[in-house]
């Protein structure tokens, strides 16, 4: 019993952890959150059978903790990604501008003619007047490990969905200077 505990808690951590590390959205994350009550259930009750009370007092507190992580992600955050995306679709057919989700430039995917440029990782807006000025594009690395970030211009992109779509081309983008992690633009 002690032994199959063991990997079934090591096994449920690794993968929380894996999900929840790549931040793949609030769906994605709120699973993860499910696979580490699993883990730390199953560490609870190794504690038990062990006679480990610090780690039966440690899980026991994770196990709350991952319930909330639950109820955050796939209850909270998933109802509010929800509105936004529902709003969008209504904006469509109502008088005047159609909106999209601010949240896109954190994470939307950026494209030209149908090919991938890279991902949104940030936008940078004005203070008084809201407007967006750019947008910071990641290319290539993995994880953001060996990236490359370039600033895009606002008025060089539109949103359509899910997509940040480029007005330019990926030879123009790829000419565009890349941009020090730690050294964005002030305009």
């Amino acid at each position: 019993m002690e032994n199959s505990l063991s990997w079934i808690a090591t096994i449920a951590t690794i993968t929380a952890a894996s999900i929840t590390a790549s931040n793949l959205g609030s769906r994605i994350t709120g699973y993860g959150f499910i696979v580490f009550t699993v883990g730390s259930i199953a560490w609870f009750g190794l504690g038990l059978t062990t006679g480990q009370p610090a780690l039966v007092w440690t899980n026991a507190v994770l196990t709350f903790l991952n319930l909330f992580g639950i109820w955050r992600w796939l209850g909270r955050q998933a109802k509010i990604e929800d509105g936004s995306i529902a709003a969008a679709q209504a904006s469509k057919s109502s008088p005047g501008e159609t909106l999209f989700p601010v949240s896109l430039l954190g994470r939307g995917k950026v494209r030209s003619e149908g090919q991938e440029l890279g991902s949104c990782v940030d936008a940078m807006a004005g203070c008084a007047s809201g407007r967006i000025a750019y947008v910071m594009v990641s290319q290539g690395g993995i994880a953001g490990a060996g990236e490359t970030l370039r600033r895009l211009d606002w008025s060089d992109l539109r949103v359509e969905g899910d997509d940040v779509v480029a007005r330019l081309d990926a030879r123009q983008f790829n000419a565009i200077e890349p941009v020090p992690k730690d050294q964005w633009p002030t305009r």
